[in-house]
This record gives structure tokens, C-alpha cells and sequence, in this order.
């Protein structure tokens, strides 16, 4: 096992600045010429598709990748044994026994200067994807990389192996130029980001901490101030059969499920609403923040029969300051009243199971200096400062800064339709995210120079 060395306080107290005007040019002129490099490596990242349980390639090319550029490797698989017991562990999306699934390993490239006289940082990003969709309705096969109008097209691309892409061009950039960070960086390539965290939380339990923490999330070159908490769960409702003849006489679980989801959604207004205690003020301008998603639904047996079972998949969002457990309360307790006064659900069981992600909501704030250099280092490249958001979305950054001392955001490229068809990533924009990430590294961690 990696030995990683325990968190040093930064010796410079000060606020952490952009690098001198000369440095910042060179700094630039090196990230322009790395893009083609970062392309190449962007396109052999898309092509090794890295789905749930099978992400075992592309983090043999990650591995590779960090060697190469002289880091120094920790490569470890989940040990849930190691993270069941944390208040932010997330049941499995897979069936998989204590130890994972061979092969589905979390990769740690490690930098340690000579002598630290800058600040520590964590760049985190997930090599997971989500399924394709329908193959037949992309205009390209969705893991063999297409450029098209200055896009690179592919499952990934943009969600987000470009953020990684961008990251790791911009460390090169440094060493092309002979200089390296004055301090500690941990590059994390994590697994299962989008359906429990459990990768990022498993690198947290491994004692990985630094001063902040940057994930180069598709977030279009903003600042992230705050985001959702998620859960997923499970309800399955169990009705009575019966023949359509005569349907009074059995319960039809498939419509008490609508039913149910109905008494669910006023929850998700009460959340919603303006007044709400639960309601945070970083989403004070977002109209309907917290969203209930019916994800997945299956039951029924045969047409003519009243279907018998109905399973549900749902995913909500919940604001930061609202607990798990009071989340997974309030769940439980909208449930328990529906079925006892709406007779809609009378002679229905329903049993909810909690799974997947189990994720808090968090927000940082704006006047951290991670934030602050960022939006610096925007400003140098784009002449203006970045847009600032909270996200109804959930990402890695909740460990960090719930749970590891480590302040942490998302910046990351422009990319569309992730998640989805066709979904890609703006070439100018990875270059330009490298270009941010290369002067906020140097003026984050200092640099000093590379001896041979």
C-alpha cells in the first residue's frame, strides 16, 4: 500500500495569487500546445467504455497516463468493509461481495515536491459513465470518438473525462515549461460517482486530505457554491389479483403506485416552496430546486389480470442542512399517512428500501481562497469573472468538504446533452479549462523547478 504522507498546514498563510504576468504567458503558451496531446488522450479515454462494473480499462489507461507523467501510483480497490459504517456510505449499486469486483479499482497519482511552500490539492474527477441509451440513435457508435464543429463526440466525453483530460494537460503544462507544484497533488481517477460516491468516499477513508479540492465537472466554466443532496429508493407495493371481470375485487398496485408518487410530490412542493425552513438561500433564484424523479417502473403479470406487484425507482433531491436521516424521516412519514387515510391505497403493502445514493447536500463559502483563485484564474483567461451556481445535482465534493476538512468546488468544460444522446464536449472549452486549472495550480500550490 501507497504510504500518504498526513496533511501539513501550507506555510504561507497568505492569500494565494495568480503567478506573475510573465509566468502566466508561458503557463498559457504551454496549454495551448498541449491540446493536441489532451485531445489524443481525451479520445483513448471515450473509446475504453468504463460503465458501472466495468470500468477496469480505462483506469489501466489512467494508471498509464500518471506513470508517464512521473507521479507516483496508489491503486486500490472499494473495500466496503473499510466504508459501511461512514455516515456517507451509499448501499451498492452492484451485488458485489466486500471487496468489489475485481478490477473496479479507484487510481491515485501522487505529486510531492522537494519542499512544500504552497498549498495542497486534490484534483478528483470519475471515470465512470452512464449507460448509452438506444446505440441506433446516435448520429456515431457512442465509445468511438468523432470530432464534428469543433466537438469531440462520445459516451463520457463530456461527463467527464474532458474535466480529467483538461486536469491532467494542465500539470503537463508545468512540466513542460521545467517547473512542478510546490506541494502536495493527489489526482483521483474515481469509480462509482453516479450512483453512490463510493469511490471518492473510499479515497477519503484512505486518508487522502489536502487544502482544497477541484473537480472539473461539465458545469460550462462556473463556479460551484453549493449543491443538492440525492437519495434513491425503492418502493414496491403488493396488491391483490383478480380477473378484469371484476376488478373491485382485487387492488391494482400499479395505479396505488401513481397514487403514491402523487402523495410524494407534495412533499416535493413543501420543499419547494418559497417559505420552507428547509429551503436554502443559495437556491433562492431557482424556481423548483429540489426535484422528485420517478426513474424506473415495472409490475403486472398479464393484461386481463389486476396486476399483483409494482416496483418504483425514484430519486429526489433534498437542500443542504437537511439531514439523511430526516430526509429518509420525512419519506417514511408521507407514506405511512398516505396509506392510512387515502383509500385509494387501502389493502396495498408497500415496503421502501433506501439504495444508491445516500448524499447530503452541501454548500461552500464564497469568500473560501479556492474559490477566490479560481475566479482569478478565470478572469485571466476570459477577461470576465465566471458565473456563479448552485447545482441541483449532486457531485463527489460533498466528501471533501462534509467529511474531509477540504474545501472543495467544481470547474469544469462547456458539454452538452450529458447523460444523453450524442453528448459532447467544446474543444475551445477544454482548452480553456486548461488553461484556468494551469494558472490556478501554480498560484495555489507554487511551483519550483523540475531538477533532473
Amino acid at each position: 500500500m501507497t504510504s500518504i504522507p498526513a496533511q501539513k498546514p501550507c506555510p504561507d498563510l497568505s492569500y494565494p495569487a495568480l503567478p506573475a504576468p510573465s509566468l502566466q504567458q508561458a503557463l498559457l503558451a504551454a496549454a495551448d500546445r498541449r491540446q493536441a496531446a489532451c485531445q489524443t488522450l481525451l479520445a483513448e479515454m471515450v473509446r475504453r467504455p468504463s460503465l458501472l462494473g466495468n470500468e477496469q480499462s480505462a483506469q489501466d489507461l489512467m494508471e498509464q497516463t500518471f506513470r508517464a507523467m512521473g507521479l507516483e501510483i496508489d491503486r486500490f480497490p472499494i473495500d466496503l468493509d473499510l466504508i459501511r459504517d461512514h455516515p456517507a456510505f451509499s448501499p451498492p449499486a452492484l451485488d458485489v461481495d466486500t471487496t468489489g469486483l475485481q478490477g473496479r479499482d479507484n487510481v491515485v497519482g501522487i505529486h510531492q515536491p522537494r519542499q512544500q511552500t504552497g498549498r495542497s490539492l486534490i484534483l478528483n474527477g470519475h471515470i465512470d459513465v452512464v449507460p448509452t441509451g438506444p446505440a441506433d440513435q446516435w448520429t456515431s457508435p457512442p465509445f468511438e470518438p468523432v470530432i464534428h464543429d469543433g466537438r469531440l463526440y462520445g459516451r463520457g466525453a463530456g461527463d467527464m473525462k474532458a474535466g480529467i483530460a483538461a486536469a491532467l494537460s494542465a500539470l503537463a503544462a508545468l512540466r513542460d515549461i521545467g517547473l512542478q507544484p510546490a506541494a502536495p497533488v493527489y489526482v483521483q481517477s474515481v469509480v462509482e460517482e453516479e450512483c453512490t460516491g463510493n469511490g471518492a468516499l473510499a479515497c477519503l477513508q484512505r486518508g487522502y486530505r489536502a487544502d482544497a479540492a477541484v473537480i472539473p465537472e461539465p458545469f460550462n466554466h462556473t463556479l460551484m457554491l453549493a449543491q443538492l443532496g440525492v437519495m434513491w429508493f425503492r418502493l414496491t407495493l403488493t396488491g391483490t389479483p383478480a380477473h378484469v371481470l371484476d376488478t373491485t375485487s382485487g387492488r391494482n398496485a400499479i395505479t396505488a403506485a401513481t397514487v403514491l408518487v402523487n402523495h410524494l410530490k407534495t412533499l416535493e412542493a413543501e420543499w419547494n416552496a418559497p417559505g420552507c425552513c428547509h429551503r436554502h438561500a443559495a437556491f433562492a433564484d431557482h424556481p423548483h430546486p429540489a426535484q422528485f424523479n420517478v426513474g424506473r417502473i415495472s409490475g403486472g403479470e398479464w393484461p386481463s389480470s389486476v396486476p399483483t406487484t409494482c416496483d418504483i425507482d425514484m430519486r429526489i433531491g433534498f437542500f443542504p442542512g437537511q439531514t439523511l436521516d430526516s430526509v429518509r424521516a420525512a419519506v417514511r412519514q408521507t407514506i405511512d399517512t398516505a396509506c392510512a387515510t387515502d383509500p385509494a391505497l387501502a389493502g396495498v403493502a408497500v415496503e421502501l428500501t433506501f439504495h444508491g445514493f445516500q448524499a447530503e447536500g452541501y454548500a461552500i463559502d464564497r469568500e473560501e481562497p479556492v474559490l477566490r483563485l479560481l475566479a482569478d484564474s478565470h478572469t485571466a483567461v476570459f477577461g470576465n469573472a465566471p458565473r456563479e451556481v448552485a447545482m441541483t445535482c449532486t457531485t463527489d465534493g460533498r466528501f471533501f468538504s462534509l467529511y474531509g476538512d477540504t474545501p472543495a468546488t467544481c470547474y469544469g468544460p462547456e458539454a452538452s446533452r450529458i447523460h444523453g444522446i450524442d453528448e459532447s464536449v467544446s474543444l475551445d472549452s477544454l482548452r480553456d479549462v486548461t488553461r484556468v486549472l494551469a494558472l490556478f495550480i501554480a498560484g495555489w500550490c507554487g511551483v519550483e523547478p523540475i531538477i533532473p
